[in-house]
């Protein structure tokens, strides 16, 4: 039997396998191991998320042209995953996998950006908070959206909200929010003996930002970035560009040093479990938003000095966002069935902590499920582009269920499901000109129905080998695999009701009928985009 034959049956039998093999039970219930330690030393749980940043670019990962010390530290001093990735890559729909363990397509109208979060759907913080945790948090929590309870009362999605203190940021798109300060100021109030669980949730590095603020800072320069990916241009500019995403990245992990600080000299980071990552990929084309390996593929770093064997381990195993809540609560004591909160096809990662191994730890981490529908509105109708994908063994297979919508929103009303940016000024121009075309079909241009990416050779995504006919059977087992996931988790994409995605309405109301009103003639509000990313022809 030919090589490649050969290859492609054994991953077709090992998925095969692994979707066979574990009871349902096991694969939608969190793991209720019992705990070791006792109820009054439950651990502390600091979760720090960043806005908008992508893997590789931390310093723990090999990139040294971004500074990141503290996450560089959690990483040392605990567990550098290497295979993280949030279910859908775009900031509402993402946090909402957090806090809730289940996929976007699994959460009805909280799997669209921007949406009404159903009430039927607790976070995790919330139920800590209802079972002896001091909860609170700074910065985004869950957004942007409308939360209301079953009584139409503002939900408190990631806790009590501590944002009084402030300071004067180094750039003026920096927020002016004293993340550690309040973070401090929750220590303050927290009761004696209680343990508390808190979301440091910054909103760097997101757009928009001030334009060469790492070069007049005398920080970086242009030069220091050894690679630009091939889907930009590579030249001054968009250099620029990217040094100032680490600018505001350095920010993020400067108040995560603080943090960590506060902790130190307070006695509390050895039961403090903290976890740092971001809610996807970096505010460029082709990335948030998007399918592919810098959208969905994220940076994550867990240190707890008192619960996690054998520090400075990097873990290869794959990691979905929906694996963080039943983390927290099996840590935390709290049964899932008794905690209120939805099932879950979540899997906690302390068989990870507990292990000593590193590399590929638990067998059972094959893949992970990646998907979008609604992201920023744009397109007749306000519908979204819906995506269903799978990563498994190094490989990315997505599946394109519109794709004679535009995937990153329509040309005539600005791109709007991508940030605008000197990067897509840059390619929107190159393309208007005449000069080159390809960053334009790369970022913006239509998809075929089918994508496969080798991901160990081919990171960036250039290659699509779906019409490869030595790839038909990794192809067709990842579909099946992917399919059968998908229809275990009652997703209606895929039973035939994912139109149900495009009628959940859009909760900004500036924004509905964006389309209708903009051809129109009316000037609708799209400040997340410059002027110029409207196409005139």
């Amino acid at each position: 039997m030919p090589k490649q034959l050969l290859s492609s049956w054994l991953i077709a039998g090992v998925l095969f396998a692994y979707q066979c093999g574990m009871p349902v039970c096991q694969i939608f219930t969190p793991s209720l191991h019992a705990q070791e330690n006792s109820p009054s030393q439950r651990p502390n749980i600091l979760f720090c998320i960043a806005d908008d940043a992508s893997w590789p670019y931390c310093g723990a990962y090999g990139c040294e042209w971004v500074e990141t010390p503290a996450f560089d530290r959690v990483a040392r001093e605990g567990l550098l995953f290497t295979n993280a990735y949030t279910p859908n890559a775009k900031c509402a729909p993402s946090r909402a996998c957090i806090l809730t363990g289940r996929n976007s397509w699994q959460l009805k109208e909280a799997g669209n950006h921007w949406c009404y979060f159903p009430a039927e759907f607790k976070t995790y913080c919330e139920a800590l908070s209802e079972h002896g945790y001091f909860v609170g948090e700074t910065g985004k929590d869950w957004a942007p959206g409308v939360a209301l309870d079953e009584v139409g009362k503002e939900r408190k999605m990631a806790g009590q909200p501590f944002e009084k203190l402030h300071l004067t940021p180094p750039a003026k798109e920096i927020s002016g929010n004293d993340y550690a300060g309040n973070f401090e100021q929750f220590l303050d109030a927290t009761p004696v003996e209680q343990p508390w669980c808190f979301w440091y949730g910054s909103t760097e590095p997101h757009r928009a930002y001030e334009f060469g603020v790492s070069l007049r800072n005398g920080w970086r320069k242009p030069s220091d970035i050894d690679k630009v990916p091939e889907y930009w241009p590579d030249n001054e500019t968009v250099r620029t560009d990217m040094l100032d995403y680490a600018f505001e990245l350095k920010y993020f992990d400067d108040h995560l040093g603080k943090m960590l600080a506060a902790l130190e000299s307070r006695g509390q980071l050895e039961n403090t479990i903290v976890v740092v990552t971001a809610d996807n990929g970096m505010p460029f084309p082709r990335c948030k938003g998007q399918a592919y390996g810098v959208s969905n593929h994220l940076p994550l770093a867990i240190m707890w000095p008192r619960g996690i064997n054998n520090a400075g381990r990097t873990i290869d195993d794959y990691v979905s966002f929906i694996d963080l809540a039943p983390t927290f609560l099996e840590l935390a004591q709290v049964a899932w069935d008794q905690s209120g909160m939805q099932s879950s096809p979540g899997r906690s990662l302390t068989t990870i902590f507990r292990s000593s191994a590193s590399g590929k730890v638990d067998p059972h981490r094959e893949y992970v499920l990646i998907g979008k529908e609604r992201h920023d509105i744009g397109r007749p109708g306000d519908v979204g582009y819906p995506i269903r994908g799978i990563v498994h063994g190094g490989w990315l297979y997505v599946k394109n269920y519109e794709p004679m919508r535009w995937p990153a929103g329509n040309p005539e009303t600005g791109y709007l499901n991508c940030d605008g940016s000197p990067t897509k000024t840059d390619i929107l121009n190159l393309k208007r000109s005449g000069a080159d075309a390809s960053f334009w079909e790369l970022s913006f241009g239509f998809r075929p129905e089918e994508e496969l990416y080798d991901l160990t050779n081919d990171a960036e995504c250039l290659k699509n080998l779906a019409s490869d006919t030595n790839q038909f059977s990794r192809k067709q087992a990842m579909e099946e695999v992917l399919l059968s996931k998908l229809r275990g988790q009652n997703d209606p994409r895929v039973r035939g009701n994912g139109e149900v995605f495009d009628r959940y309405p859009y909760a900004d109301q500036s924004g509905l009928g964006f389309y209708r009103r903009f051809m129109a003639g009316e000037k609708v509000n799209a400040g997340w985009v410059n002027p110029t990313d409207f196409e005139r022809e």
